[in-house]
């Protein structure tokens, strides 16, 4: 008998791929798509008829507690939020009430309807703010900083209540940046990506950055979402984090894709000021030796192979503008 998964946030980056990863394995797979927060079908377009879509939204819990009275999945994958953290400093409200109310929701209706399932819960690295140790793990103190981080604090530690209180499987899978073909535009690296792609192709002349010193622990997308479903393998419920361990630059990004496409980065990119973010941690990289210990996961990209997979997809989507 196949597993019923449900994934929130279906149609972003990491849920598409962690769809496409559940159906290799026979799983029916159940999404959640917002008609207030829609970015559309694209992610899952090749997979769609393979899919159970239902309308609904995190804040409303009607609409979760339908679909998972009507689906009682096994597993669930919350990966519906707000990720990008200049939108949250706009929308600090929003941001909470999504990233952490959200969860909140969930896990209550699942303590309620289908205590047996299995949840994952996508938290993010930012929680760590401004660590003071680095690398950092599992028993790194939180110390976040903005309304993004703080949201995801308190979904980390709603995660850890409601496993020891109600004795849920619930687990939360720290996540440092991950990304991909299917990267918003709105981040760095795809930003870069497709710009220089679109400078190659003569459709614009210049890629503005701030800080391109800046450095991130990156690792791919596709990696990262079956650490997600071995979490919820295991016979213990636990949190972990999911990292390569290496730091990047974003120049070196500019490195990769131009010099992929024989350009040179430094005759494109401009500098603005009003780029450069105000908070940037100095040595943000995860140590992931948990995950690898007892999930037995490792990132399998490169930082190289990822960079050119992402040129590459941005040179057949903006050629096919054309047609």
């Amino acid at each position: 008998m196949s597993k019923t998964a449900f994934i929130t946030g279906i149609t972003g980056q990491d849920g598409s791929y962690l769809a496409e990863f559940l159906l290799a394995k026979n799983y029916q797979v159940i999404g959640l798509v917002s008609p207030k927060n829609d970015i559309g079908l694209l992610n899952i377009e090749a997979i769609k008829g393979k899919l159970i879509l239902e309308e609904g939204d995190l804040l409303d819990e009607q609409s979760l507690k339908r679909i998972i009275y009507r689906h009682h999945p096994s597993e669930i994958y919350n990966l519906g939020g707000i990720t990008f953290v200049p939108f949250a400093w706009e929308q600090p409200e929003l941001t909470f009430k999504v990233n952490a109310l959200g969860p909140l929701k969930i896990l209550t209706l699942m303590n309620k309807l289908c205590p047996k399932a299995r949840f994952f819960q996508a938290t993010s690295a930012k929680i760590f703010g401004d660590s003071q140790t680095a690398p950092q793990n599992e028993s790194t103190p939180v110390k976040p900083f903005g309304p993004y981080g703080v949201s995801k604090v308190c979904a980390h530690f709603l995660v850890q209540n409601f496993r020891d209180h109600f004795n849920l499987f619930a687990c939360s899978g720290i996540m440092y940046n991950h990304e991909s073909e299917r990267r918003g535009l709105q981040f760095v690296t795809r930003k870069i990506t497709s710009t220089a792609v679109k400078i190659k192709l003569g459709k614009t002349k210049e890629l503005l950055l701030g800080n391109i010193n800046t450095k991130q622990d990156w690792g791919y997308a596709p990696d990262y979402v079956e650490a997600m479903w071995l979490m919820l393998q295991q016979k213990k419920p636990d949190d972990y984090v999911i990292a390569t361990g290496k730091l990047h630059s974003v120049k070196e990004v500019c490195e990769i894709a131009f010099s992929y496409l024989d350009l040179d980065w430094k005759n494109y990119v401009k500098y603005q000021t009003e780029l450069l973010r105000k908070e940037e941690a100095e040595k943000f990289y995860g140590d992931a030796a948990k995950a690898r210990k007892v999930l037995g996961w490792q990132s399998k990209t490169s930082f190289k192979q990822m960079i050119v997979k992402m040129v590459n997809n941005d040179l057949k989507l903006i050629k096919g503008e054309n047609l």
